[in-house]
């Protein structure tokens, strides 16, 4: 213990060993103690001069510290005191006091210092999986140690440690049990871990990210404040944005569960801004990386879109507006929110509508874009600012036709308010100004006014500018070419010629307003002519351009500077490979391909702001057809003109009858909802029948019921005697009718047995034939037995029939006796009304007389239905008996047959045996012994007996 004192504190007697000498003791005694407090007190020894002696103590004691870890497991002091020491020689930013003029060199050796002790500890991948392993205790002495360990190692070796933990069974899942540490300092350092671990690294991202970490991260960003949070809500930020950049599955991940919607409340920063600390600027200003992070031109054109309907419909981008238009926000806050509302209104037609309605607060209200503008067009504002309200104008005219409409318009004679500012005021203000860069922003804005819009190119052409006092207007195309021959700035004419070839690239009207003008064709050729400085190579570039698309969109409407002629120019002016040259020029600039890289200006300074992102598009488009045009001879450009309108002709037919096909769709459809809505009304039309149908039925019923009612009260009325005659006489009517009925019925009953009789007869007559045939038919009986049985069920149903008959006759004598009786004892009563009983008693015989007939009625109609079911039943026995005949024939020549093949089989059998016999005779005779057919069994009987014998032995 006396040595570890003079190693710690002490001062012990006799010559002090060197620092190196005292590692290795310390090493020898990590290595070969037994006791636990001796190893410890030996491993704490090393952490204290782990910072002094980094070289020796990470030389030396690696291995016995990875034993360490390895073997003593159970004790968590001496574990955090090896990971502590591990952590201070590979760690590179120590907190340590350093002189402030250490040079790079020093500081170069400590980070390959570093380097080779992490590569060292990481040629074993067990070293790491080690760590993750001890990452799950939840010992703040070993757990922390451990966190900040892994974060060096993947601060000095990302890329290996990074593939070592995402092949670990579980690795990424163990570090995110970090973020759900209640202890902050842990859970502050695993946010840092996450960072390291996250970067650059797509496959670990995905993990992370499907690990739930976007809802743990908004989480500890709403516990801490939001962007009023400190640094943990700085770190939660950068580790969403390691998840999210340049990571379309997170991205989409992140929309589709709802988290874009928790963002809102982030940029909810009031009307009190006075308070704008440092951490809060930096917090503002990530929360923007981040939305711009999932609307950036880079991702692809649905998750964007999707992404900017969510802002749209949650309402972050009018919370975006709100910061836009307040007042004392910091510039970079202003700065970066412009970028971001920029880019959350690219090409959506919805937000751009939107943003064009936003006014400023101010007294009158104006636009939000006229507001911008004029920060846009004031040299004294931030140059970054200036370049964040063009990229915005650009954007939120990008694909807006309706926007560029409306800027357009604002410079016409027609829409001019002089007591308003517009943007076309403003942008023709910064058009010719002084300040070179207002020059260039407001030519580039009003190019994008004219991308891709023919009909703004044509009504540009209408505007006209006041140049001073007392002399005419002339035409803004004039104007710009005007102070484009007066040598001005580079930066103004690079400006001016990218609006120039804008305007009249692909607008033939255009290019002949321009070459109206008798100078600009020779401006331009002296131009191009001319051998200057490095500087003005990109405007003769430029220039070139310009002559190129007056070449290739002239319509040859002017006889001076038809294509031929202006080809004609070149070649004796300039020389057709000198202007291709110089064309080529703008393409090999170093600030082209800057520009050309993403549709954001960034420059570093405002004088390298020279190029546009969609005008370096359109060169792209230009340059190889300007230059086949300039080289094609006069032949070819017709045949080509010819080629182009054969096209243009199939185009316009191809178009006639897309719109034909569109006509016929729309007559389709409004045919189909004539369809319908007359399907529908045709339906209540039905409806409305069958409800009038039974309301008709209804009154009928009551109309009825009412006659009854009336024809009743009539003969209640009338006279006894006058109602007597009158029943008599409809007794006798339907008396001769019941009659002729019955007269039907008899002879429909004599019909009936007459055949019944022939049915009888046909039935006997099967009978004594299947009585014969019934051992060869089975199936035949079957059949004839079922005919019977249904025979005999029509017997008896004719049999009851006629019964039913016989009685009815009975019934209708009786009736007809009873109808004369009361007719004789009717007649003498002539004075029948003194008699009212007798009278009585005859209506009432009468009414139960007119119901039995009418029951009568009743059974003589259901016989005479049930007729044609008998007759029909008749019809069917019939054909059975029939097929029963014919299967009859069939079978009866089968069996001749059978037996004819019998007999011929005998014959043959008979023959066979008269001649074995001869020949056994034959051989007999011979003395060859013959053998019956009894001896041969016997014999094989015997043989097949001792076989078995033999088997069982």
């Amino acid at each position: 213990m006396n040595f570890f004192r003079g190693v710690i504190g002490g001062q012990a007697a006799g010559p002090q060993p060197s620092g190196a000498e005292t590692i290795q003791k310390l090493c020898d005694r990590v290595a070969s103690s037994t006791l636990l407090e001796d190893r410890r007190d030996a491993v704490r020894a090393l952490k204290s001069l782990s910072k002094k002696y980094r070289m020796e103590v990470g030389t030396q004691a690696m291995e016995h510290l990875i034993n360490i870890l390895q073997t003593d497991r159970s004790d968590s002091e001496i574990l955090g005191y090896a990971l502590d020491t591990l952590y201070n020689i590979i760690c590179n930013d120590e907190e340590e006091e350093q002189d402030e003029s250490e040079d790079e060199a020093a500081q170069k050796q400590a980070d390959d210092l570093g380097a080779l002790f992490t590569d060292r500890f990481i040629e074993d991948p067990e070293h790491v999986t080690l760590l993750l392993t001890l990452l799950e205790e939840f010992d703040f002495h070993v757990r922390w140690p451990g966190v900040k360990l892994l974060t060096a190692l993947l601060k000095s070796q990302g890329v290996q440690v990074q593939g070592i933990i995402l092949v670990s069974p579980m690795g990424v899942s163990r570090l995110m049990d970090l973020l759900a540490d209640s202890r902050e300092v842990i859970r502050n350092d695993g946010l840092l871990l996450l960072q390291q671990l996250t970067k650059s690294n797509a496959a670990i991202q995905k993990i992370v990210a499907f690990e739930n970490a976007f809802e743990r991260l908004l989480d500890i960003i709403t516990e801490e404040g939001s962007s009023d949070g400190g640094i943990v809500v700085e770190d939660c930020l950068l580790l969403l944005l390691n998840l999210l950049k340049n990571n379309s599955s997170n991205q989409n991940f992140f929309k589709e569960g709802s988290y874009i919607q928790r963002m809102k409340p982030w940029f909810e920063v009031g009307d009190d801004n006075s308070g704008w600390s440092a951490q809060k600027v930096t917090n503002l200003h990530l929360m923007l990386q981040l939305v711009r992070v999932m609307v950036s031109p880079v991702n692809s054109p649905g998750a964007t879109a999707s992404c900017q309907k969510s802002m749209y419909q949650c309402g972050l981008l009018q919370q975006l507006c709100t910061i836009l238009m307040a007042t004392g926000v910091p510039a970079d806050i202003l700065t970066e929110t412009i970028n971001t509302v920029s880019e959350v209104i690219r090409g959506s037609q919805v937000n751009q509508d939107y943003f064009a309605s936003v006014n400023a607060p101010s007294n009158p209200p104006r636009p939000a874009i006229v507001v911008l503008l004029m920060s846009m067009v004031n040299e004294r504002q931030p140059f970054v600012l200036r370049c964040a309200v063009l990229y915005c104008f650009q954007c939120f005219l990008y694909k807006n036709q309706k926007g560029q409409g409306e800027i357009v318009a604002t410079l016409l004679p027609s829409t001019i308010d002089a007591n308003s500012i517009s943007a076309g005021q403003l942008l023709c203000g910064g058009l010719f100004s002084a300040d070179s860069l207002s020059n260039w922003c407001a030519a580039v804005a009003l190019a994008h006014s004219l991308q891709d819009n023919l009909t703004q190119k044509e009504q540009l052409l209408r505007v006209q500018l006041a140049t001073s006092l007392g002399k005419p207007p002339v035409s803004l195309l004039q104007q710009c070419t005007n102070i484009l021959s007066q040598g001005s700035k580079v930066q103004t004419r690079v400006g001016l010629l990218m609006l120039l070839c804008t305007w009249i690239s692909n607008c033939p009207i255009a290019v002949t307003h321009f070459l109206h003008n008798q100078e600009n064709v020779p401006f331009l050729t002296a131009q191009i002519s001319e051998n200057l400085g490095e500087d003005e190579r990109l405007v003769q570039g430029l220039c070139a351009l310009l002559l190129g698309i007056c070449i290739y969109y002239n319509d040859n409407s002017l006889e001076n500077y038809t294509k031929e002629k202006l080809k004609q120019l070149i070649e004796k002016r300039i020389g057709k490979e000198n202007f291709v040259e110089k064309l080529g020029f703008i393409t090999k600039h170093e600030l082209y391909s800057r520009a050309a890289q993403k549709p954001q200006p960034v420059f570093p300074s405002p004088e390298q702001m020279l190029f546009d992102h969609e005008f370096t598009k359109l060169v792209k488009e230009l340059e190889g057809v300007i230059t086949k045009s300039v080289h094609k001879s006069s032949e070819e450009e017709k045949k080509e003109e010819e080629v182009k309108k054969t096209l243009e002709q199939h185009d316009n037919i191809v178009t006639q009858y897309k719109e034909l096909i569109r006509e016929q769709d729309t007559q389709i459809q409004e045919l189909k909802e004539q369809v319908s809505s007359m399907s529908s009304q045709n339906e209540q039309m039905q409806t409305t029948v069958t409800q009038q149908l039974s309301q008709i039925q209804q009154h009928k019923d009551q109309y009825n019921l009412l006659k009854l009612k009336l024809g009743k009260d009539n003969q209640s009325q009338s006279n006894s005697q006058a109602d007597g005659s009158q029943m008599n006489g409809l007794q006798t009517e339907e008396v001769t009718q019941l009659r002729e009925e019955l007269e039907e019925l008899r002879k429909q009953h004599t019909l009936l047995q007459t055949q019944l009789g022939e049915k009888d007869t046909l039935i006997s007559s099967l009978r004594s034939e299947s009585s014969q045939t019934a051992e060869g038919s089975a199936a035949a009986e079957s059949d004839h037995t079922e005919l019977l049985k249904e025979l005999e069920a029509l017997r008896i149903q004719v049999q009851s029939q006629s019964a039913e008959i016989n009685q009815m006759k009975t019934e209708r004598e009786e009736l007809l006796r009873r109808a004369e009786a009361t007719s004789s004892e009717a007649a003498p009563s002539s004075d029948g009304s003194s008699d009212s009983a007798k009278m009585a008693e005859l209506e009432s015989r009468l009414a139960a007389q007119t119901a039995e007939t009418d029951r009568l009625k009743a059974e003589v109609k259901s016989s005479s239905e049930s007729r044609p079911e008998l007759e029909q039943q008749l019809a069917s026995a019939t054909s059975t008996v029939a097929i029963l005949q014919t299967e009859k024939a069939k079978l009866q020549t089968e069996v001749q047959e059978s037996k004819k093949e019998q007999d011929d089989l005998l014959m043959l059998l008979a023959d066979q045996d008269q001649k074995i016999h001869s020949l056994k005779q034959k051989l007999k005779d011979l003395g060859e012994t013959v053998d019956d057919e009894d001896d041969l069994d016997t014999r094989d009987q015997t043989d097949d007996d001792y076989e078995e014998d033999e088997d069982e032995d």
